[in-house]
C-alpha cells in the first residue's frame, strides 16, 4: 500500500486532514504573507494576533505541509518538473482554461461562461452578447493570496478517478463531510448546485440564429451537436452518438471521444421545467473555436459561485487521473482534466470572480500548469503558486488603470529560464566550436577530400528531395508561382532588349526567354536551395558588351570567342566545387550581404521610376500651358547661289530629312513636340496604383476585416490582385499605354545563327587561350553573385529546415553555364531581389493560433515546384503572347517598385538608417541598441554606407562596372578591419563573427598540441568530415 501511494498519489494525503476554516483564516493569513515587496496594510493585526494559537495547532497537525520551504520556490519547481514521469498521465498537454459563474434568475440557477483562457484572457462583456478582445490578464495580488489559502487549507485531489461531474461532485463533498469542511446537511444542495446546468456563451437560450450577422460569420458551421429532445427526467436511454464531433486533434487514440455518462445523470436533477426551457440545447459545443485550440488539449474549469445555504467559503482543486468529456461542461469538445471549484457566502468580501481569474491565469501559465501535471502531493501546487509570485510583476495603482486592457505581446517571451537552475556562461572555445560545428553541418567547412562538399550536399538533400514537391501542395505557392512569373517575364524580356544593342542582335529578347526556361527548369530540379532564382545582372551585361567590343576590334566571330569563354568558367567552377572553395562564403557577413541586397533593392527601385520618367519623355505632357499650336512643318529654301536648286519648284513639299540634307531651313511647326498627356498621367496612375494595391493587400493579413482564411488569401495573391485590376482598368479607359512585347516565333533573332554555336567559325586557334583571363573575371562575377545571393537566402532567420547546397548550386551552375554557351544564350546567376521576394512570398505563419496570439514565425515553404513552374511558364509565353499584349508596362514598374521596397524590410543596415535621424526618446526598442552604444551603432552604419557609396559608384560607370565583383571581395576585407574598431562583442550584435577569429583560435591550439605539422594540415585540407568511415 505504502508504495502504491509513492508511485500513485491518487489522492492528496493532506486533504484527509482538513479542518474548516472562515474568514479570519483568510485575513491572519493575508496578514504573514507578503510577497514581492508588496506592503499590506495591517489595519485587522488585532484579529492576526488573536488566532495566533489556532494556526499554531493546525500547523501541528498538518505536520511540514505549512513550513516555509528551506529553498526558493523556484528550486523546488525546476526539482519538480526535472523529475522523471513515470508513466504518459503525467505529460502535460496545452491547456483552455473556462470559468463559469454560478447565476440566480428568479428561482432556478445555471452556470455562466465568463471568462475563458488558452494563452489570453477573453470575458464576456458585460450588457453585451460578445467576447472581449484577447488580453494579459492582470490579477490583484490579494485574490493571489486568497488563491494561495484555498490551495493551503482546501481540498486537493490528485489523479481521481472518475469519469463524470456526478462522481466528481460526490468524491469531493464526501472529502470535505470526512474532514469536516462541509456539514453533513449541506451537501445534498451543494450537490445540486453542482450539477446545474452549463449555459456558453455562444448558446442563445431559444436557440434562434441572430438574423444579422457579421459577413465573417458567413460560411462558418455554427454549433451542431445537440442531444434529443426526448430525454426525460430520470430518462436512462442512452444518446445518440456525436463521436464524430467529439474528435479532439491530436488525441492519442484518433478515435472519436464519448460522452460521459453525466449526460444523462443529470438530468436526474433536472426538474421537467428546467428540461423544457432548454429546447435541446444540450450539448451545443462551439465547433468553430475549436479550431483555435491546439491540438491534444485538454481543458480546465473553473466553477466559481454564491449561494445562501453557506457559512463559510468551501473549495477545492481536482485533478483526473484520465481526461474525460464532461457533457456539456465545456462549450469545446475539449476533455477535461482538472476542475477547481469555489463556492461561499455572498457576504464574504473576497472576489469569488477575481479568485477565478487568478486560477485560471495560473493554469494558463506555462510552468505552473506544468507543475499542475506533475505535482504529487499539495506542497508541490504551493510551490508553483510561490515560484509564480516571485515571477510576477506588480503594478502600482497610482499609476495604471486596472480597466485598462494590456494588448497580447508581438512575441511571447521564452519561459525556460524559470524551467532550468540558471547556466553557467559559456565559455568562448565553446561558442567558437559550436559555430564550427554549424559550418560543417551547412558545407560551409573544408572536407580534405576532392568534392567532398558536393557529396554532402547530396546526401544532405537527396532525403528531402521527393518531399520539394509534396510540400507544394498549396495554395500559397500558386501566388507565388504567378507572382515571381510576371516579376521574371518583364527583367528578361528587358534585358533582351538591352543584349540586342551590345551583342549587335546575337542575343536578344528570344535567347533570354530560352536561356530563362533551359537554366530555370535544370536549377529547379537539381539545384541544392531552389529557392534561389536565376535571372540575368547587370555585371554579366556589361560583361557581354566588352566581350563583344573586344571580338569587333580582333574581327572574330563573337559567338564562337564566348563559347570558349564560357566553357573555360565552366571548367573553372568545377575545380572551385572540388576544392570546396564555397567554404569560403562563411567569410560573407551581415556587413556584405545587406550592402549588396540594398544596393540591388535601390537600382530596382530607381530603374522602376526612370523607366515611368521615360514614359513622360516619349509621350510627353504640354506643361507650358500655351494652347496655340502650331504644327504646321515646311522647307523655307534658302536663296543663296550655292544652295540654289532649279529642279526644285516645290519646297514646302521637301520632306523634313531631305530638307536638311539641301541645307534648306525648317518651319517652326515642325519642331513642336507632340503631346499626349493622357498616356504618361495613366501611366502614372497605373505605377503607383499597383505599388499601392500590392503594399496594402500583402499587409491585409493583419487587418481586422473579414476572417482569417480570408485575410490569408487576400495576402498571398496581393500583387496578383494588383496586376489584374491595373490591367482591368488600363482596359477599360482605354488609353495607349505602352505594352509588354513578348516575341511571337521560337526562332534566333539573327538570321546569321543557329542554335548550335561553332567553337571556332573563322576565329584562329589562339582563341581558346585568350578567352582564359575574361574567363577568370567571369568567374568571380558568377561565383560572388550567386554566392552572396544564396548566403541571403540560407539566412537563419528564415528558419531553413532541408539545409543548404552551396557546393551542390555551383556544380549545377557550371554545366548550366556550358550548355548556354554552346548554344548561344544568356547566363543567368541568382537575381538577388527575385530571390528575396520568392522567399518572401513563401513564409509560413502558425494557422492554430490562440486568440490574442499573433501568428508566429515558422519558416519558409521549402519545395522546387514554385521553381520550376516559373520558368517552365518563362519558357512557354512564345505562345502566350495574345494574351501577355494587355498588360501595361507601368503595372510591371509598379511591380518592381514593390520588390525593390519589400528587399529593404527586415534589412537592419536599412533600420539602422532610419535610426539616425531619429531622437533617442523616439528609437524603436531594438535589441542592438540595448547592447551597444548608440555612437558606436552609428559608425557602424556610415561605414556601411560609405561602402554602398562606393559599390554605387563602381556599379554607375560603365567603364568601371565590370570590377564590381571584385569590389565586393574587397568589401569583405574591409569587414575585417574593422576588428581595430569594435570589439567582438560589438560586432556579434551589428554584425556576424568571421571564422578567422575561430581559425586562430584553432591555431593557437595546435602550436600547444602538434606544433607545426598540425598547422600545416590544417591549412591545406581544413577540417576533414571523415566521409570514408561513413
Amino acid at each position: 500500500m505504502e508504495s502504491h501511494t509513492q508511485d500513485e498519489a491518487s489522492r492528496d494525503p493532506g486533504a484527509q486532514k482538513l479542518l474548516g476554516f472562515d474568514e479570519k483564516d483568510f485575513e491572519g493569513h493575508r496578514a504573514h504573507s507578503v510577497f514581492v515587496g508588496v506592503h499590506i496594510p495591517m489595519e485587522r493585526r488585532h484579529s492576526h494576533r488573536r488566532h495566533k494559537h489556532h494556526h499554531r495547532s493546525e500547523s501541528t497537525r498538518e505536520g511540514a505541509m505549512d513550513e516555509k520551504p528551506s529553498t526558493p520556490p523556484s528550486q523546488r519547481v525546476q526539482f519538480i518538473l526535472g523529475e522523471e514521469i513515470d508513466d504518459d498521465k503525467h505529460e502535460s498537454h496545452p491547456l483552455f482554461s473556462e470559468m463559469e459563474e454560478l447565476v440566480i434568475e428568479g428561482e432556478d440557477m445555471e452556470w455562466k461562461e465568463t471568462a475563458r483562457w488558452i494563452k489570453f484572457e477573453e470575458d464576456v462583456e458585460e450588457g453585451g452578447n460578445r467576447w472581449s478582445k484577447p488580453h494579459v490578464a492582470t490579477l490583484s495580488l490579494h485574490s493571489l493570496f486568497e488563491l494561495r489559502s484555498l490551495i493551503l487549507n482546501g481540498t486537493v485531489i490528485l489523479d481521481m478517478e472518475a469519469h463524470s461531474i456526478e462522481q466528481i461532485a460526490d468524491l469531493v463533498l464526501d472529502n470535505m463531510v470526512n474532514n469536516q469542511t462541509l456539514a453533513q446537511d449541506k451537501k445534498f444542495q451543494v450537490r445540486e448546485a453542482l450539477l446545474k446546468r452549463h449555459r456558453h456563451q455562444h448558446q442563445t437560450k431559444n436557440h434562434v440564429l441572430p438574423i444579422i450577422r457579421s459577413l465573417t460569420e458567413i460560411g462558418r458551421n455554427h454549433s451542431s451537436c445537440k442531444m434529443d429532445e426526448h430525454f426525460a427526467e430520470g430518462s436512462t436511454e442512452r444518446s445518440p452518438d456525436f463521436g464524430k464531433f467529439l474528435i479532439v486533434p491530436g488525441h492519442a487514440s484518433g478515435k472519436p471521444i464519448t460522452k460521459s455518462a453525466s449526460s444523462l445523470s443529470m438530468h436526474r436533477n433536472i426538474s421537467q421545467n428546467d428540461l423544457n426551457n432548454m429546447n435541446g440545447d444540450i450539448h451545443q459545443h462551439n465547433l468553430h473555436f475549436m479550431k483555435k485550440i491546439p491540438s491534444g488539449a485538454e481543458a480546465s474549469n473553473i466553477l466559481v459561485g454564491e449561494v445562501n445555504f453557506l457559512e463559510k467559503p468551501i473549495a477545492a482543486f481536482v485533478r483526473l487521473n484520465s481526461a474525460v468529456v464532461m457533457g456539456d461542461l465545456t462549450e469545446v469538445p475539449v476533455p477535461t482534466r482538472f476542475l477547481f471549484v469555489l463556492l461561499g457566502p455572498s457576504s464574504i468580501s473576497s472576489g469569488y470572480h477575481e479568485i477565478g481569474r487568478a486560477m485560471a491565469t495560473l493554469m494558463s501559465d506555462e510552468i505552473f500548469h506544468e507543475v499542475a501535471y506533475r505535482a504529487r502531493n499539495r506542497s508541490h501546487l504551493l510551490a508553483g503558486v510561490d515560484e509564480f509570485l516571485d515571477a510576477v510583476t506588480v503594478l502600482p495603482p497610482g499609476e495604471w488603470d486596472p480597466a485598462i486592457r494590456i494588448e497580447p505581446p508581438a512575441a511571447i517571451p521564452s519561459q525556460d529560464v524559470r524551467k532550468r537552475p540558471p547556466e553557467k556562461p559559456i565559455e568562448e572555445t565553446d561558442e567558437e566550436e559550436e559555430e564550427q560545428k554549424l559550418r560543417e553541418e551547412s558545407g560551409l567547412a573544408r572536407s580534405g577530400v576532392l568534392f567532398g562538399g558536393l557529396i554532402n550536399d547530396l546526401k544532405r538533400k537527396s532525403p528531402w528531395y521527393l518531399l520539394d514537391f509534396k510540400d507544394a501542395l498549396s495554395s500559397q505557392c500558386i501566388a507565388s508561382w504567378i507572382f515571381l512569373y510576371f516579376a521574371c517575364l518583364s527583367p528578361i524580356i528587358t534585358f533582351g532588349g538591352l543584349l540586342s544593342q551590345a551583342t549587335g542582335k546575337n542575343m536578344a529578347a528570344m535567347e533570354s526567354l530560352v536561356s530563362g526556361f533551359i537554366c530555370g527548369m535544370g536549377y529547379g530540379f537539381f539545384s541544392g536551395q531552389p529557392l534561389t532564382i536565376l535571372g540575368s545582372t547587370g555585371p554579366v551585361l556589361v560583361f557581354e558588351t566588352i566581350v563583344y567590343d573586344f571580338c569587333g576590334t580582333m574581327g572574330w566571330d563573337y559567338l564562337s570567342f564566348r563559347f570558349w569563354i564560357g566553357t573555360w568558367i565552366a571548367i573553372i567552377l568545377l575545380v572551385l566545387v572540388a576544392i570546396d572553395a564555397s567554404a569560403f562564403v562563411c567569410y560573407i557577413t551581415r556587413f556584405t550581404e545587406e550592402n549588396f541586397a540594398t544596393l540591388i533593392a535601390i537600382i530596382f527601385i530607381i530603374k522602376a521610376v526612370e523607366n515611368v520618367i521615360l514614359i513622360g519623355k516619349i509621350y510627353p505632357v504640354n506643361t507650358t500651358g500655351n494652347t496655340n499650336l502650331s504644327y504646321e512643318c515646311s522647307c523655307l529654301f534658302n536663296d543663296s547661289i550655292e544652295f540654289k536648286h532649279p529642279e526644285i519648284s516645290n519646297w514646302t513639299a521637301v520632306q523634313r530629312t531631305a530638307c536638311l540634307e539641301l541645307k534648306g531651313t525648317l518651319s517652326e511647326g515642325c519642331f513642336t513636340p507632340h503631346y499626349v498627356p493622357d498616356v504618361f498621367l495613366m501611366s502614372v496612375l497605373l505605377f503607383f496604383g499597383t505599388y499601392v494595391i500590392s503594399v496594402q493587400l500583402k499587409d491585409f493579413k493583419n487587418a481586422l476585416f473579414f476572417s482569417s482564411k480570408v485575410r490569408q488569401f487576400i495576402s498571398d495573391f496581393a500583387v496578383i490582385i494588383a496586376i489584374l485590376s491595373m490591367t482591368s482598368l488600363d482596359a477599360y479607359i482605354g488609353i495607349s499605354t505602352p505594352k509588354l512585347e513578348v516575341p511571337n516565333e521560337f526562332k534566333p533573332t539573327s538570321p546569321s545563327r543557329g542554335w548550335i554555336v561553332p567553337p571556332f567559325s573563322h576565329n584562329p586557334l589562339i582563341s581558346v587561350f585568350v578567352a582564359l583571363p575574361p574567363a577568370l573575371l567571369g568567374t568571380i562575377l558568377i561565383f560572388m553573385d550567386q554566392q552572396i545571393t544564396t548566403v541571403i537566402v540560407n539566412r537563419k532567420e528564415h528558419k531553413l529546415k532541408k539545409g543548404c547546397g552551396y557546393h551542390l548550386d555551383l556544380f549545377v551552375l557550371s554545366i548550366l553555364i556550358e550548355i548556354c554557351s554552346v548554344m548561344g544564350l544568356p547566363w543567368f546567376v541568382a537575381a538577388t531581389v527575385l530571390s528575396i521576394n520568392h522567399v518572401n512570398s513563401l513564409k509560413l505563419e502558425s494557422e492554430c493560433a490562440a486568440p490574442g496570439e499573433k501568428p508566429q514565425f515558422l519558416g519558409v515553404r521549402e519545395q522546387r515546384v514554385t521553381h520550376i513552374l516559373i520558368f517552365l511558364t518563362i519558357g512557354l509565353s512564345v505562345f502566350l503572347t495574345p494574351m501577355l499584349g494587355f498588360i501595361p508596362m507601368p503595372v510591371l514598374y509598379g511591380v518592381f517598385l514593390y520588390m525593390g521596397v519589400a528587399s529593404l524590410k527586415g534589412l537592419q543596415f536599412f533600420d539602422r538608417i532610419l535610426i539616425m535621424f531619429m531622437p533617442n526618446k523616439y528609437q524603436p526598442d531594438y535589441m542592438f541598441l540595448r547592447q551597444v552604444p548608440i555612437k558606436k551603432v552609428h559608425l557602424f552604419t556610415v561605414i556601411q554606407i560609405a561602402c554602398l557609396g562606393c559599390l554605387w559608384a563602381v556599379k554607375s560607370f560603365s567603364t568601371t562596372s565590370i570590377l564590381f565583383p571584385l569590389m565586393l571581395v574587397v568589401m569583405i576585407g574591409l569587414r575585417k578591419s574593422l576588428d581595430l574598431i569594435f570589439t567582438r562583442r560589438e560586432l556579434k550584435i551589428l554584425d556576424d563573427i568571421m571564422p578567422e577569429m575561430t581559425k586562430r583560435h584553432q591555431m593557437m591550439k595546435n602550436e600547444e598540441v602538434g606544433g607545426f605539422a598540425s598547422k600545416l594540415s590544417y591549412y591545406i585540407l581544413g577540417p576533414k568530415l571523415k566521409l570514408g568511415k561513413k
